[in-house]
Order: structure tokens, then C-alpha cells, then sequence
């Protein structure tokens, strides 16, 4: 054949053409994977998502300091104030191949370019290990198709692009590479090299282990492989001193580091590994001592009683099972019982259609390969083109492992990814060495193989596949779908864009805030203030005080005053919010309108209430992300949003609405509500460029307020009710708990209280409805629709006209009385509201007349009542107004 047409040696080696095929099919692999990962750096040169900057600063402490500093590291400037143990608490392995990697190659390049680069250069080389490992299990054409689908499989690439310096591609490297060496030891008739590898394995798994834990996923088809070695080989005498010899090197190699340490070996993973080894060992003793007949029988009886007597240690709960990540992995029915867990995107159960997009056509190959290597074993009758028993067994034990376990979190495709490949490899590989053998022999004749136009033919219908979903549709390929801006300059936003908000918010807190600091944020960006920002943090994505992160939740969810008094008690000195909006209108109009959603802490704030476990229906309208007004003016991350609702929208239909219908959306104005100057909780201290973007566009506002110290909840100030002369009128409002009275307050505003007396008196108000009511904050009548209209109008009503404002310097505390508007400060009409708690946020806004001076009770009976999610009261007549009555005292 020309594929072994010799080119050159070298000693006893004999270079031939289809080496050179390996060689240029290995290489083109390794470069779509090198160039499809480095997409985003046409966006920046930087590292992408989060962990990769606390790993970029581990790594820059042991390079500075050394390794032995590196493992007494108690890091106090992450989860104040405890700090953290670095080498416990990390993927210690990660850290040390990149730094000794970068003290050996990295010659004058800086350390952070290196780490940008890191993940691309192992996840391409990973291209190379997935050959090795896929040529042991069925040859060299399955390998190389492996090769060529690993450097385009979506899952892979997403968790490894530029950037990702992360624990999945060198763990995958590390993994896979183990994999290979252990399944290459198992078949090796040298003894001598088969130890070699064999212990090599253990110790490449190990740091496997080390770099990423979700490695132990390999662990599960190991041991199952395990349980079925004594049913497929024969060579015990070498099995039952080989696999011990790995599994004893693994453990070992797992102990000597922190993490995952003894904790692993003396848990369900450990016991994955122990249980099938000491299994395999018995059972081939009993296998050996027992009589050729019965051998199946007997092993098959104590593979029976040893699963039974796992299960039984596995019920008892004495084995340490492992974080619940893990646990939901291997029960994915566990998905959606800890909402830290799945607040984060990539712990989201896979749906269906990401299944088909980061799977595609491998799929089809997959199943056909699972099809065709059973229909290998017994119809083809070249030696050549079949695939060992025990080789047959792993390929399709990882394969059903794999598809499984990445049901759990979409984070786990990438074991399904690397499943399919090596399922569908071996497939193509059996289908294409039948088509393009030169000759079949049957019987004591040849026969030609396949025609010149079928070998065409099949070529051009393998590729056409693999190009299809590579390139189509343009914007949603293999390679197209998955590029997007580091995180870093886009905010993890749903924005495709660029800027330096975030870097040059960082350089503001580095330059302008006390080296001691204290930043208080969503604990999604402590990585960042802490690495690019060298401040101090209260968490981070390390999750290691969950009760810290409720903390914080609780405090964003807060009112005003609480949420300063749990700062304090967090020895906080800043607060961070990001908000992503959209500017829809064009520059110098005003006001300006802008719509939110964008994927910062405004789309985060229901995993906030999940989290903090408080009901979401009191801050969310239906449709799971609609803030209700209780959220916008009852809590302190509502009033660090920088923005105001003006009006719900439906841009389908261009309707507009005053209140939250589903399928619109809020159209907000600029509201800064904690300004710099101001005496509230907060002060703005900084705000990111395009926050003052001008022309219509995204904005990406990371906005950072300094906590007023001076702020003293305790001393806010108060109205005491001013004694009634026999002269002076009240409003009294009869409803079915009682009587509510009202001191009009004319010094402040005269004019509204003349007109609320002008329709008092004419029976405006009589038999209107308290329509909308949020506990803590108000309770709002006077609209005549209540009367007449359906629900969905009331809160649009007034007297046909509109009165001026009347602006003073008093404050809205609990129990005074203000009129109610629109968006325009004159449009005052009928509509009033008693405000039930202190409300800074509405002073200086709206037109306070009047006090509650007898029937607190009744106003707090009304505020108890049932709303829906429009804040209505279910049963409108217990909050109806009988009467309004003008008197005297």
C-alpha cells in the first residue's frame, strides 16, 4: 500500500507515509482547537470568568514566594474577616504546573499573558492525549477521529478558550492522560513498562484530581471496568497485581495534597476505587481455585453479594459523600434543592436543545459506533479491525457514565462531549477500515474492497456532516457559537460588547479607597476587587461560608436602615452593585428612558431572594424578574439601582401601561437616590463610564457607594402629631375595621388640602377601594375607577385634572399622609397614599398634607390584608372607604 511506503529510519525505526498522515492530521487538530479557543482575544487580551484572577494571584504568590509559602498561606484578604486557607481550599495543582511551567518556558513574558494563554495550549494539547487514549482502545483511524472531534466539541472548548484559567483543561489533560496510561499499562505484554505506566497513571490521575475534582467522574468507569475485568481477561496473574499497584499509587498521590487529601480516599470516591479493587483481587483468587465450569458462576455470585453489601454501607451514610455538587451529579434529581448551587449558570440541569447543539451529529455517530462495536465482535474476521473485550467494555461503560452524570449541570457536558467522541470514533473508525481495505478475504479467496465512488462518496458525506453544524447557522456554529467577550470586559452581561468598565472600576478602587478597605458586593465579583482591585472581600465564588452569602443577600434585600446596620456588622466600608441596561433614546432628549435585564445584578436579584429565603412574590411581579414597587422603594439594592420605572411597555404592540401586565416591560429613567452629598446609608462614590453613556447603546454600571458612618438610624427624625383647636377639620375615612383620622396639614400645603376637602365633601371618595397595598410601606386610595373600573384600571383615575405640588422639607415617616402622582411631580389629582413605614426615598418628591392622628390600627389591618401580585387586595370590600367625612374634632 503507499501509506506504508517507507520514507526514512531512524536506528530501528522506520518512518513511513502514514506516519507523516498521523503527524499532519494530529497537527491540523491541534491548531483548529489553538485557533477556535482564541476567538475572544479579538475582544481583549484577558483572563475570562472569574476563578481564572484568584488563580492568576495564587499563582503569582508561589511564583514570588515559593512553594512552601504557597501551602502555609492564610489569605486575609478574601471572606472577611476569617480569611481562607489557600492550599485547603484550591485546585493546588492548577497552580503549580502553571507556575513551574512559567519559570521554565515564560521568559520575558509576564505571568498574567501567560495564564491568558495557559488554557488554550493544554486543552489543544488534549487533542494529542484523546489520540493516545482512543488509538489504545480501537486503533490509530479512531484516535485520530477523536482528535479531530475533541478540537471542535463545543463543551470542551467553552470550558478551555483563551483565557479560561480554570480547572477543566488541565484536569481534563491530566485525566485523560491518566486514562490513556492505565488502559495502555493494562495491555502491555511488557511487564516492565506496564509498571512504568501503570504508576505513572496513578500519579498523572492524582494531579488530575488535584487540578479539577470533577476528575473523579473517571473514577466511576474505572471501578466499574473493574467489576468486569475478572469476566474478561484471563491473565490474572498480572491483574491481580496490576490494578492494586494503581490504586494504591492513586490514593497516595491524592493524599499527599489538601484537597482533595484523605477526606476523598475515606469517601465515596476513595471507596469507587477501593471497593472494585479489593473485589477484583477475591474474585480472581476465587476464579483461580475454582473449577473451569463453574468460574463464571462464582464470580457472578460474589459480584452479587458485593454490590449488595455496598449498598448496604452506602444506606448506612457513614461514608463522607462529598459536596452536593457532586452528589447532584450522580443524582441529578437533586438539581433544584440548594439555590447557591443553582444560582450559578453552569449548575443549570441541560436542556434538550443545548444537548443537540454541543452533541449534533456525534450523536448519530455515537449511536452507530455503539452499534457497530458490538456488530464488530462478531462479524468481522479480520483480528486486525476488532477491539478487545476489556477495551469494549471501558469504551461503553464511560460512554452510558458520561452521557449520565452530565444530565445533573451543564458544566458536566464536557463528559458527555468526551463520551460521544469516543463512542462515535470507534464507529467511523470500523466503518471507515471496512471501505477502505484494499482487500477482504472469504474463505481462500480476495475480493476488492469498496469502489473508488463509494470511498468518495463516504468521505464527502463524513465531512459534510462535520461541517454543517461547524459552520451553520453563522451565528450559532460549533465555532461562531461560542465566541463572546472575556467576562471581564462585558460583565458576564447578555451584552456582546467591550468595554472597560470593570477594569477601570477596579483601578478606581485600588487608587481611591484605604489599603484596608472593605468591599461589600454579590459575592460573583469578589475575585475580581480582590485581584485587580487589591481590596479586601466578603466572599467570593470559592463559596466556603454559605451562611455569609445569605448574609449578604439578606442585606440587599433589606430596608435602608437594616441594611446599614448588617454592614456595619460586616465591618464593610464599601458596597458594590453592578446593573446592565439599555439607553433606547437618542442623545440630548430628556428625559432619558432606558429598559434593564441585562444579565447583571438586576437579572441576579431572584437568586438573591432564594437565597436569603425571603417570599419572592413580595419584590417579583409573575413573571419571575418584573420588580414590584416594594423591592424598588423598600430595599437598599432597589434604591442603589440607579434608575426609576416610569411606565410598563410592550414594544410588540406598543402599548404602554402604569402597572405590571405580562409581556411588558419597565421603562426606567436615571434616579440616583444615594448621591455623593447625600445624608442617607450610602454615598455614591464612584459610577463606571457608560453609566453616562449618551447615545442609545448598552450600559455596563458597576457603581460602588461609601458607607455613610455618620448614618444613624436610631436618630431619624420624626413627626409628633400638633394638637387639634376646637377650629381645626379632619378627614375621617370609615371602613370596616374603623375609623382612620387625618389632620390636614395646610402650613405645609394648602392647596391639596383644600382640594381633598373640595372631594370629601362631594362624595368623591365614598365607596373607593385602598387599591394598592404593600406591607411596610403604603397603603394608596382615591381613585374612582375602583368604583366603576375593572382591576386592571384602577390606579389610572383622578378627578380630570391635576393640582401643582407642594414640596416641603417634612419627612415621610410612618403614619403621614401624601398625594399620589405619575411621573410628572404636578400631576397630583385624588389619589393619596399613609405611609406605613419611614420612606426617605419620597421626600422631597411628593406633597405631604396630612397625619394619621387616631386609627393606627385600622390602617395596620388594612395593610395585612391578601394582594395579588398587582399589590390589589383580594377582597376589595374589606378595604373599601364607606365614608370620607370633613368634620371637626
Amino acid at each position: 500500500m503507499v501509506s506504508n511506503l517507507q520514507l526514512f529510519t531512524v536506528g530501528n525505526f522506520e518512518f513511513r507515509l502514514h506516519h507523516l498522515l498521523i503527524i499532519g492530521i494530529l497537527a491540523i487538530s491541534f491548531s483548529i482547537s489553538f485557533m477556535v479557543r482564541s476567538q475572544a482575544a479579538d475582544y481583549g487580551f484577558e483572563l475570562n470568568e472569574f476563578d481564572p484572577f484568584f488563580n492568576y494571584r495564587a499563582t503569582q504568590f508561589m511564583v514570588d514566594n515559593g512553594m512552601p509559602a504557597y501551602f502555609d498561606w492564610h489569605d486575609d484578604m478574601s471572606w472577611h474577616p476569617n480569611g481562607r486557607d489557600v492550599s485547603a481550599t484550591s485546585q493546588v495543582m492548577l497552580h503549580i504546573t502553571a507556575a513551574t511551567l512559567y519559570q521554565i518556558f515564560g521568559g520575558g513574558t509576564d505571568l498574567y499573558s501567560f495564564t491568558i494563554l495557559f488554557p488554550v495550549v493544554f486543552g489543544s494539547l488534549t487533542t494529542i492525549v484523546i489520540f493516545a487514549l482512543v488509538r489504545v482502545i480501537g486503533g490509530t483511524t479512531a484516535g485520530l477521529f477523536a482528535a479531530l472531534f475533541f478540537s471542535l466539541s463545543v463543551p470542551v472548548i467553552v470550558r478551555g478558550t483563551i483565557g479560561w484559567f480554570k480547572s477543566e483543561p488541565l484536569g481534563l489533560f491530566y485525566g485523560l492522560l491518566g486514562i490513556y496510561l492505565f488502559l495502555s499499562g493494562i495491555k502491555s505484554e511488557n511487564r516492565k513498562i506496564a509498571v512504568a505506566k501503570l504508576v505513572g497513571a496513578g500519579i498523572i490521575l492524582g494531579f488530575g484530581l488535584a487540578s479539577w475534582g470533577g476528575i473523579q467522574f473517571f473514577i466511576i468507569p474505572l471501578g466499574l471496568l473493574f467489576f468486569a475485568l475478572p469476566f474478561l481477561r484471563t491473565d490474572r496473574n498480572f491483574l491481580i497485581w496490576a490494578i492494586p499497584l494503581f490504586t494504591a499509587v492513586l490514593l497516595l498521590t491524592i493524599i499527599a495534597f489538601e484537597r482533595p487529601g484523605i477526606r476523598f480516599v475515606t469517601g465515596l470516591g476513595g471507596m469507587a476505587l477501593i471497593g472494585p479493587t479489593a473485589f477484583l483481587v477475591v474474585c480472581m483468587l476465587i476464579q483461580k481455585f475454582s473449577k473451569v465450569e463453574k468460574r463464571i458462576r462464582n464470580g457472578l455470585v460474589f459480584l452479587a453479594g458485593t454490590i449488595i453489601a455496598s449498598i448496604a454501607i452506602v444506606s448506612t451514610g457513614s461514608l463522607n459523600a462529598g459536596s452536593f455538587r457532586y452528589q447532584n451529579a450522580i443524582n441529578p434529581f437533586l438539581t433544584t434543592t440548594s439555590p447557591l448551587v443553582d444560582s450559578v449558570a453552569e449548575h443549570a440541569t441541560t436542556t434538550t436543545s443545548q444537548s443537540f447543539f454541543f452533541l449534533s451529529i456525534l450523536m448519530i455517530f455515537a449511536g452507530v459506533g455503539t452499534w457497530l462495536i458490538f456488530r464488530a465482535k462478531s462479524s468481522i474476521k479480520d483480528a486486525s479491525s476488532r477491539i478487545d473485550n476489556d477495551m469494549v467494555a471501558f469504551a461503553l461503560i464511560i460512554g452510558f457514565i458520561g452521557v449520565y452524570i452530565s444530565s445533573a449541570f451543564i458544566r458536566l457536558e464536557v463528559f458527555a462531549s468526551i463520551s460521544v467522541i469516543i463512542l462515535a470514533s470507534l464507529g467511523l473508525s470500523v466503518i471507515t477500515t471496512e471501505i477502505f481495505k484494499s482487500k477482504i478475504r472469504e474463505g481462500k479467496k480476495f475480493t476488492t474492497s469498496a469502489r473508488t465512488i463509494t470511498k468518495i462518496s463516504y468521505v464527502v458525506v463524513i465531512v459534510g456532516l462535520l461541517i454543517i453544524p461547524a459552520a451553520l447557522p453563522g451565528s450559532a456554529s460549533w465555532i461562531s457559537g461560542i465566541k463572546a467577550p472575556p467576562t471581564i470586559l462585558n460583565g458576564g452581561t447578555t451584552f456582546n460588547i467591550a468595554t472597560d468598565d470593570w477594569p477601570a472600576a477596579m483601578e478606581w478602587l485600588q487608587n481611591n479607597t484605604p489599603n484596608d478597605a472593605v468591599i461589600a458586593s454579590w459575592w460573583d465579583y469578589g475575585y475580581w476587587i480582590t485581584t485587580l482591585g487589591n481590596r479586601i472581600t466578603l466572599a467570593d465564588n470559592a463559596t466556603i461560608d454559605t451562611q455569609k452569602i445569605q448574609k449578604i443577600a439578606t442585606m440587599f434585600l433589606s430596608d435602608p436602615d437594616q441594611a446599614w446596620e448588617i454592614l456595619r456588622e460586616l465591618d464593610a466600608d464599601y458596597v458594590l452593585v453592578y446593573i446592565a441596561a439599555q439607553k433606547i433614546t437618542p442623545p440630548g432628549e430628556d428625559p432619558a428612558y432606558y429598559i434593564l435585564q441585562g444579565g447583571a445584578d438586576e437579572s441576579k436579584k431572584q437568586w438573591f431572594m432564594r437565597i436569603a429565603e425571603v417570599p419572592e412574590s413580595r419584590y417579583l411581579h409573575p413573571d419571575g424578574l418584573s420588580a414590584t414597587n416594594f423591592f424598588w422603594e423598600n430595599t437598599i439594592l432597589g434604591k442603589m439601582f440607579p434608575f426609576s420605572l416610569e411606565v410598563y411597555a410592550n414594544f410588540a404592540t406598543n402599548e404602554q401601561s402604569e402597572t405590571f401586565k405580562p409581556g411588558f416591560a419597565g421603562v426606567y429613567t436615571k434616579d440616583v437616590k444615594y448621591p455623593q452629598d447625600g445624608n442617607g446609608p450610602l454615598q455614591l462614590a464612584y459610577s463606571s463610564p457608560s453609566f453616562e453613556r449618551q447615545s442609545p447603546g448598552p450600559i455596563s454600571g458597576v457603581l460602588i457607594y461609601e458607607i455613610n458612618k455618620d448614618y444613624s438610624p436610631s436618630q431619624k427624625q420624626t413627626i409628633e402629631p400638633t394638637s387639634l383647636s376646637p377650629e381645626t377639620e379632619i378627614a375621617v375615612i370609615t371602613t370596616t375595621f374603623g375609623d382612620i383620622q387625618i389632620k390636614f396639614r395646610e402650613d405645609l400645603a394648602p392647596n391639596t388640602v383644600e382640594n381633598f376637602k373640595k372631594l370629601a365633601r362631594s362624595g368623591f371618595y365614598d365607596g373607593t377601594i385602598f387599591h394598592r397595598i404593600i406591607p411596610g410601606f403604603v397603603i394608596q386610595g382615591g381613585d374612582p375607577n375602583t368604583i366603576t373600573g375593572t382591576r386592571d384600571t384602577w390606579g389610572k383615575g383622578g378627578p380630570s385634572y391635576s393640582i401643582d405640588a407642594e414640596i416641603s422639607n417634612v419627612k415621610h415617616v410612618k403614619n403621614m399622609v401624601s398625594m399620589a402622582r405619575s411621573a410628572d411631580i404636578n400631576s397630583a389629582g385624588s389619589q393619596f397614599y399613609i405611609v406605613l413605614g419611614d420612606a426617605p426615598w419620597l421626600d422631597g418628591k411628593y406633597t405631604i398634607f396630612g397625619e394619621v392622628i387616631s386609627g393606627q390600627d385600622v390602617v395596620e389591618k388594612i395593610s395585612a390584608l391578601e394582594t395579588n401580585s398587582q399589590d390589589q387586595p383580594t377582597t376589595p370590600e374589606e378595604a373599601t372607604m364607606e365614608k370620607v367625612t370633613i368634620t371637626l374634632p
